[in-house]
């Protein structure tokens, strides 16, 4: 893995609650979104919750049954 991946993923993990944490996470989101390793979906739900930075997105995803490999990916990577 790449430096600019590695930091990505500790970006897409920015824990909700924190000021700017929302765009941070999507951010990192669109990264991913580029790499080919989400879909427009998914990033849909990182551009809604950007502003909303206690908003976590993968509780989102799960409510709304979307992504579902994506959120699997990313508590892997917990």
């Amino acid at each position: 893995m790449d430096d600019e991946t590695r930091q990505n993923w500790e970006l897409i993990k920015t824990p909700p609650g924190i000021e700017w944490s929302g765009r941070t996470r999507y951010a990192a989101a669109t990264f991913f979104y580029h790499q080919g390793e989400m879909s427009a979906e998914v990033l849909e739900v990182y551009r809604i919750c950007s502003r909303l930075d206690a908003e976590d997105p993968l509780d989102v995803l799960r409510r709304w049954q979307i992504g579902a490999e994506w959120v699997k990916q990313v508590l892997d990577r917990r």
